[in-house]
């Protein structure tokens, strides 16, 4: 992923509104208004946080006759988990290589 799809993807999911609609349609698709239902905030402003997750390839957005239908890209999601699995692991070795010369005083 490139700097520019790292910063939408970690700013989208800076926001626990947008983590609450990713967790909601990776598990089922919601319209835009079922899910400006589940919160307390005006429809526009769930739109727009839905907009935020489709620049970042987090949803997907599809038009069903009146309705737009929101599901979650698993691909997106994964290549989230993958990097931060690349962090941790770096992190491990980095904590693992410290406790092996403190261990040698």
């Amino acid at each position: 992923m490139s700097d520019a799809e790292l910063d939408r993807l970690f700013q989208a999911l800076a926001d626990s509104t947008r983590r609450d609609i990713v967790r909601r349609v990776s598990l089922a698709e919601y319209s835009v208004s079922g899910l400006a239902a589940l919160y307390a905030m005006s429809f526009a402003a769930v739109q727009k946080h839905v907009a935020v997750l489709e620049r970042a390839s987090l949803v997907t957005k599809e038009k069903r006759g009146r309705e737009q239908l929101v599901r979650g890209n698993r691909d997106a999601l994964q290549k989230a988990q993958q990097l931060l699995d690349e962090y941790e692991q770096a992190w491990r070795q980095r904590a693992d290589r410290m406790a092996l010369i403190l261990a040698e005083d």
